[in-house]
C-alpha cells in the first residue's frame, strides 16, 4: 500500500509510519513541526520531510490510504486535498483496528492507571515469551516502540485513550478499537484536564463497554464507584463481567508483600495504586490463558511503568521517587503510599503545577489538604513560563498558600531556587517525592536528586 501521513511527527503517528515502512508499505507524511524524539527516529528510518510544511501536490490518485493524526486541523491543506480525491481518510485507532480485525484485541482504559495496567500485562507476557502486537502512550522499560504491529501475531495489547480520534472523527480513540477483552481501570472526570462534558466523559465509558464483541469480556475495578455506575447502566448486553479489587498485602522493611493464597509474593512497587493495577493485570492475564503461579513469577520484578511512583535514587537511608499528578486524589495518594511504604521516614513532597492553572482560583482551591500527609510540601510553579508579565508574585504565593494550608509550605517560582531548595534542604530523615503533570520543564530528575541527597 502507499500511505501518507498528515502529522507525522505524533509520538504514535511516527511509530506507526516506521512500523508500516519496516512491512514493506510505501510510506510518505508531511507535519509543519517535529521534535525529537520524532526527528531522529524518522530521520533513520528514511521519512523525516525533506521541509516543514503541508504540501497537498504530495496527495493523488495513487495513495491508497491517509492516516490523519490529531495535531492536523480539519481545514489542513493535505486533508482537504485528500477528501476532494476520496481517498480513504483513517485515524490512526481506526487503522490499528483494521490492522488486527482478526487478532484478540485487549483494550486496557480508564481515567489514570492504563498505561501501568497495560505495561504490567507486557511485562508478564514478555517474560513467557508470548508473541503479541502493542500499542501503549508511553515508552516502557524493556520495549522500543510504542507500537508493534506484526501480521503474524494473533493477539495485541492496546492502551485505550478516551480522547478525540483527530480533527474529523470526534469519538474516543478507544472506540474505534472494538476489544475482545477490556479492562475499565477507573473513571475520575476533571474539568482542568478535558475538553469533553461530565456526562459526556462518562457516556463515552459506556459505549467502550458496549463496544466489546459479542460474548467478550469485561474486566473492571470494582473498588471504584463510578467505574461500578458505568457498568450497571450497560447490564442489557451479553459479555462476561469480571471484576477485580485491591488485594490484601502488608509492608515489611520497605518491601510490600502481595498476599496469594498462603504466600506472600514481594514486589518492586507499592502503592494501593499499583496493587490494584496488578489485580487488573492478572485478571487480563487468565483470560489470556496465563496460570496464577506463571503471572505472580512473572510481576515480582515489575518495577513501574514511566513516572508511576517511579524510583529514581537512593543514599543514606533516604529515598527519590517521581511519579505523574494530574488531579488531587492523585497526589493524595501518591504521597499516602510513599507514607505508608516508609512509616519512619518523613517526606518532602514537590508537585509542579502548570503556571497558568495555578492562576486559577477554582483549580488551586480543589488541592485544599492533598499534601497534608507529607512533612514538608513544596509547590513549584515557573513563572518564566507566563507570556504575561505583569503577574503579581506575592498574590500568587498568597493564593496557593491559603489554598492548600499546609503547616510546612512553600511556593517556589523560579527553577534557579528550587535548586537551592534542594541543595540546602537537610536530607537526613526525609524521602523525596517530586510530582508533575508538565513533564518536568527544566527539571533534571537525577540532578535533582543528587542536590537532595548530598546535603545529609
Amino acid at each position: 500500500m502507499r500511505i501518507h501521513f498528515i502529522a507525522i511527527g505524533g509520538s504514535i503517528m511516527h511509530n506507526l509510519a516506521i512500523n508500516l515502512a519496516e512491512q514493506g508499505h510505501q510510506v510518505s507524511g508531511s507535519d509543519d513541526q517535529i521534535v525529537e524524539p520524532s526527528k531522529s527516529h524518522l530521520l533513520a528510518a528514511g521519512l523525516l520531510p525533506k521541509e516543514l510544511g503541508w504540501f497537498p501536490e504530495k496527495l493523488d490518485e495513487n495513495v491508497d490510504a491517509v492516516i490523519l493524526g490529531m495535531h492536523a486541523d480539519k481545514d489542513n491543506p493535505e486533508l482537504l486535498k485528500a477528501q476532494e480525491l476520496g481517498v480513504k481518510i483513517y485515524s490512526f485507532p481506526e487503522f490499528v483496528y483494521e490492522q488486527s480485525v482478526d487478532k484478540t484485541r485487549v483494550v486496557i482504559a480508564g481515567t489514570y492507571g492504563k498505561t501501568t495496567i497495560t505495561s504490567m500485562v507486557m511485562h508478564v507476557l514478555k517474560k513467557l515469551g508470548k508473541q503479541f502486537d502493542y500499542l501503549v502512550g508511553a515508552q516502557l522499560e524493556g520495549f522500543d516502540d510504542l507500537l508493534q504491529l506484526n501480521p503474524e501475531n494473533k493477539l495485541i495489547i492496546i492502551e485505550g485513550d478516551e480522547y478525540f480520534a483527530s480533527s474529523i472523527d470526534r469519538k474516543s480513540k478507544f472506540l474505534d478499537y472494538k476489544p475482545n477483552i477490556a479492562l475499565i481501570s477507573n473513571i475520575d472526570w476533571d474539568h482542568f484536564k478535558t475538553v469533553i462534558a461530565e456526562e459526556e466523559y462518562y457516556k463515552q465509558f459506556e459505549d467502550f463497554i458496549r463496544s466489546i464483541v459479542p460474548k467478550g469480556a469485561l474486566i473492571y475495578n470494582k473498588d471504584d464507584a463510578k467505574t461500578r455506575e458505568v457498568v450497571e447502566r450497560t447490564m442489557d448486553i451479553k459479555i462476561n463481567r469480571h471484576g477485580y479489587k485491591l488485594p490484601e498485602y502488608t509492608i515489611n522493611k520497605g518491601v510490600t508483600y502481595l498476599h496469594v493464597g498462603e504466600e506472600k509474593i514481594p514486589l518492586k512497587v507499592f502503592g494501593k495504586h499499583n496493587l490494584s493495577n496488578i489485580a487488573g493485570a492478572f485478571t487480563v492475564c487468565e483470560w489470556l490463558g496465563v496460570k496464577r503461579d506463571e503471572f505472580f513469577n512473572a510481576i515480582q520484578d515489575f518495577k513501574s511503568s514511566i513516572r508511576y511512583l517511579e524510583f529514581v535514587a537512593s543514599q543514606n537511608g533516604s529515598v527519590v521517587y517521581q511519579d505523574f499528578a494530574h488531579t488531587p486524589g492523585k497526589l493524595r495518594s501518591s504521597i499516602h503510599a510513599v507514607k505508608e511504604q516508609f512509616p519512619n521516614q518523613a517526606l518532602v513532597t514537590i508537585i509542579e503545577l502548570n503556571a497558568y492553572d495555578s492562576l486559577d482560583q477554582n483549580f488551586i482551591h480543589a488541592y485544599s489538604g492533598a499534601m497534608d500527609e507529607s512533612d514538608f510540601a513544596v509547590v513549584f510553579v515557573n513563572t518564566s513560563l507566563i507570556k504575561e508579565k505583569n503577574i503579581e508574585i506575592d498574590k500568587l504565593i498568597h493564593s496557593l498558600s491559603v489554598a492548600f494550608n499546609h503547616r510546612s509550605f512553600q511556593v517556589i517560582t523560579q527553577l534557579s531556587d528550587l535548586e537551592v531548595f534542594l541543595e540546602t534542604f537537610k536530607s537526613g530523615g526525609y524521602n523525596l517525592l517530586f510530582m508533575s503533570s508538565n513533564n518536568y520543564n527544566g527539571v533534571n530528575m537525577t540532578s535533582f536528586a543528587d542536590k537532595f541527597l548530598r546535603n545529609f
